[in-house]
């Protein structure tokens, strides 16, 4: 029968199941701060050791609460998921002691003192408003598209298309990006860093799931990736978090071969939580003639490029 990858990292099999279950934040906490404090050694932060055996990878409990100024038993509680009450100043304190990332601190704030969100149907689907589509549309030569909740992919132009293939033929569950990078060997085959890009992928999930442990289909689509994939299952369990940003991505084109583009992720600030991503080249190289090529085919590219009639 197939697990949950470690205890209390994922949702049961009878959670799930449940439409209406999320995720169980104070189990997300617990395993949040353990796997942080376990990727410490006292070297890393000043502290002695004198080699000793250690039953436990990483820091204990004791040196962590030393370094951020609180009691053991307090520290102890919050690990053990118990973040009512805690302070801001006492999650800063944590979260400097755990050296995390403003994305890391950023996220055990979520986890630890959760925003109320307004309360919204769970079936209720995500709109993209329609002067954004005709933005979409007038980005000519540049792959750009707008991701939303749980990595889904919301609205692209024909660009985006040409390079990662027509969403379009796909049923709209499916148009997720999580599902394409671990269910779809395609694109196993697209991303010549692809364990980069799934590790990123699944980072961009948990940083979602801080904010919002109670999405049913979030909980759902965690639910099917682990069962489905045992990468997933692997990253999941490793409770790494990040925003998307910016950066660079090597892609292998059916078509026209590999391609080196520059992403800019930019988010909206309507309350959506929808982000604009667009892909772009460096003028004259390359990769900016192979995708003069492919805006000559449109969402037809990938399909020549695998030999399937266009």
């Amino acid at each position: 029968m197939d697990e949950w990858p470690g205890s209390m990292t994922g949702p049961s099999a009878d959670t799930a199941a449940d439409p209406g279950a999320g995720l169980d934040r104070r189990a997300e906490l617990s395993e949040f701060l353990r796997t942080r404090r376990a990727r410490l050694k006292p070297e890393d932060v000043g502290l002695p050791d004198f080699g000793r055996h250690r039953r436990v990878p990483g820091l204990r409990r004791e040196e962590l609460a030393q370094l951020a100024g609180v009691s053991v038993a307090y520290y102890t509680r919050l690990e053990q998921g118990n973040g009512r009450n805690v302070s801001a100043e006492v999650l800063d304190a944590i979260a400097r002691a755990l050296r995390l990332s403003d994305a890391e601190q950023a996220h055990l704030s979520h986890l630890a003192k959760p925003k109320r969100h307004k309360k919204k149907p769970a079936t209720r689907t995500q709109q993209v408003r329609p002067v954004l589509r005709q933005l979409l549309d007038s980005i000519d030569g540049v792959p750009a598209y707008i991701s939303g909740r749980r990595s889904d992919i919301l609205a692209w132009n024909r660009m985006a298309a040409a390079v990662f293939g027509d969403w379009s033929e796909l049923p709209a569950p499916e148009r997720n990006w999580a599902r394409l990078v671990f269910l779809r060997p395609e694109y196993r085959e697209l991303f010549v860093e692809w364990d980069q890009k799934a590790s990123d992928m699944v980072a961009f999930l948990r940083m979602d799931a801080g904010c919002h442990a109670d999405d049913p289909r979030l909980s759902s689509l965690v639910g099917e990736l682990s069962v489905k994939s045992e990468e997933f299952r692997r990253l999941w369990a490793n409770h790494d978090v990040k925003e998307k940003s910016y950066g660079v991505k090597r892609l292998r084109h059916p078509l026209v071969g590999e391609l080196t583009l520059n992403f800019e992720s930019f988010r909206l600030t309507d309350g959506t939580e929808q982000t604009l991503i667009t892909y772009h080249p460096e003028p004259g190289s390359p990769s900016a003639e192979a995708l003069r090529l492919l805006a000559s085919w449109g969402a037809d590219a990938t399909k020549a490029g695998s030999g399937t009639p266009a």
